[in-house]
């Protein structure tokens, strides 16, 4: 249950950032289908963090300690534009047209993940 409300929570996370951030489209016909799609980008985020945050962590440790952690920034936006290219190889209709708009939606998804995560468990 807690994995299927992390979904759900990163799915209104990319929601939020798809309605503030120009440059993160969800190009559905309709919202069933807009709400799927918005599922289903939140799982592929949620793999793409487990398997490769973690390898780029071991690898460019050198750079999270010179950069004091900013690097963290751009590796979350490459990550988040990654989600954007898989979602197209797989015929999602979601699309982040640019690095700017992933850099920037992966900061605000980042905020409202941990937002919501904050409310959700004080409510336990």
């Amino acid at each position: 249950m807690k994995h299927l409300i992390k979904i759900v929570i990163t799915a209104v996370a990319v929601w939020i950032a798809k309605l503030v951030i120009p440059g993160i489209h969800v190009t559905a016909h309709s919202k069933v289908r807009e709400i799927l799609t918005l599922l289903a980008v939140a799982i592929i985020f949620g793999i793409i963090n487990a398997i490769l945050k973690p390898i780029v962590k071991a690898i460019g440790c050198w750079a999270y300690a010179i950069t004091f952690g900013l690097i963290a920034i751009v590796v979350n936006g490459l990550l988040f534009w990654l989600t954007s290219w898989i979602a197209g190889k797989l015929h999602l209709p979601f699309h982040i047209t640019g690095f700017v708009p992933a850099v920037l939606g992966a900061l605000l998804v980042g905020i409202v993940v941990w937002v919501l995560d904050l409310i959700f468990e004080r409510g336990k």
